[in-house]
């Protein structure tokens, strides 16, 4: 990023960041193709899905971390999957005894199949257990924003609202309960769901997003390696601008060059 802009560290449980992007790891073909868009992507978070994924609790079986090694990226544990606060709570402390005692989870829990909108209610009951626990948690949440301040008080290190639906790639369908979120924050906002090409990471960071997750816009592409490095690029030409502040809307045209001391 250009060393002429002042920006703030982006900071999660302590630890500063240089990528704004965080990659999940799932629907690739094979590990090899995981490593190759991870690379691409320049993401140092990445997470994991626990309850999908062999991080060590399957002996014997291929194991994730063997390509995405603990000692170079931060390993996210995710409890997607998850229909019940319980279901959640008890896959995020499999996920600390695996990690040896790594604290950092992203919380999701999901309503149904069809939707995969986080079920609010059992995220709350999810969310004040760990954070008593000693999680530092990372909500996926609704783009309510109300809910987004109090998964906020109670201690979530950041709120994740979607865009859209998980895995859709319909973009940010809401921007309006977004800004209202990203006014109120107290902690770091994270679009969580929903994006499908780069350009919708860009508008996420251009309303003042801290960062974007995503998987399936990465995974889903025909080519995901080089939608990675798409995805890579379009977070940070979306930071700089929301950096410099655009330009006014206007209704009526403005000539780009001054009208006086024309010729003639």
């Amino acid at each position: 990023m250009n060393s002429a802009i002042k920006d703030k560290p982006f900071t999660l449980a302590g630890r500063t960041f240089q990528s704004r992007l965080l990659v999940g790891t799932g629907k690739y073909k094979d590990h090899s193709e995981t490593r190759a868009a991870i690379e691409a992507s320049g993401a140092e978070i990445v997470t994991v899905a626990v309850r999908r994924t062999n991080i060590g609790q399957r002996k014997g079986e291929p194991n994730l971390l063997d390509v995405i090694s603990p000692d170079r990226f931060t390993i996210l544990p995710n409890t997607a999957g998850c229909y019940t606060a319980e279901e959640a709570v008890r896959t995020c402390r499999l996920a600390r005894e695996l990690l040896d005692g790594h604290n950092l989870v992203k919380l999701e829990v999901l309503a149904d199949d069809k939707t995969l909108f986080p079920n609010v209610i059992e995220t709350i009951k999810a969310a004040e257990i760990l954070v008593k626990d000693g999680f530092d948690v990372m909500v996926y949440t609704s783009d309510d924003p109300i809910i987004a301040r109090q998964l906020a008080a109670m201690g979530c290190i950041a709120v994740m609202p979607l865009a859209g639906l998980i895995g859709t790639g319909l973009g940010i369908c809401n921007p309006y309960n977004l800004r209202i979120i990203l006014e109120e924050a107290t902690v770091p906002v994270l679009v969580d769901a929903g994006v499908g090409t780069a350009s919708d990471a860009t508008i996420a960071m251009e309303l003042g997003c801290e960062a974007v997750l995503m998987n399936s816009a990465i995974a889903h592409a025909q080519n995901p390696v080089m939608m990675a490095e798409a995805m890579k690029y379009a977070i940070e030409a979306g930071r700089l601008a929301y950096l410099a502040g655009r330009m006014p809307k206007k209704l009526y045209a403005s000539a780009s060059s001054p009208l006086d001391g024309l010729i003639g």
